[in-house]
């Protein structure tokens, strides 16, 4: 179970590089410079889009190295360009896949210290995955497409969704 959750993960920072590819396309289209993209965001108080890739990079590599029982890597937050943000999400995806599927073995046991909670505060593996992980790298993830689609890049839920394994019966 968790190496397909994370799994997914990888998948979606992935899909995040066919956004970069149509944002682009759509600053080259409309004479703008695309880092105006990089750092727009849709209200004065929440991250620019960098911010939503770098978190939702963070979230991904760090469910991948807890539930494995690695420490995650460390990425500096100094991403500005499109192309340093298709450098994190490689990073990060590189991380990700590297980790073998048997490496989660004994996960549901493992526990996890969250440093931004109380002090002292451990997580069972299966509560940070539930309860940390998968909602905090989908609202990135989430937040970051809203800010393209906000600004007109034509991206839309297929591109979200990312490569779907169909099968006819």
């Amino acid at each position: 179970m968790y190496h397909r959750v994370v799994s997914q993960f990888a998948q979606a920072l992935k899909n995040i590089d066919g956004w970069l590819d149509k944002a682009e396309q759509h600053a080259a289209a409309k004479k703008f410079d695309v880092h105006v993209l990089m750092t727009s965001r849709l209200a004065p108080d929440m991250g620019a889009f960098v911010y939503q890739v770098q978190s939702a990079c963070d979230y991904v590599k760090g469910a991948a190295a807890w539930l494995s029982g690695q420490k995650p890597p460390q990425h500096d937050d100094n991403e500005q360009s499109i192309d340093e943000v298709r450098a994190r999400i490689r990073k990060t995806v590189e991380f990700v896949e590297g980790v073998r599927e048997d490496q989660y073995i004994g996960a549901a046991e493992r526990t996890v210290v969250v440093s931004w909670g109380p002090a002292g505060t451990v997580l069972r593996a299966q509560d940070y995955l539930v309860q940390v992980s998968i909602p905090n790298v989908y609202f990135h993830i989430m937040a970051a497409y809203a800010i393209l689609r906000h600004n007109g890049v034509n991206i839309g839920k297929m591109d979200f969704l990312g490569p779907i394994n169909w099968t006819n019966p």
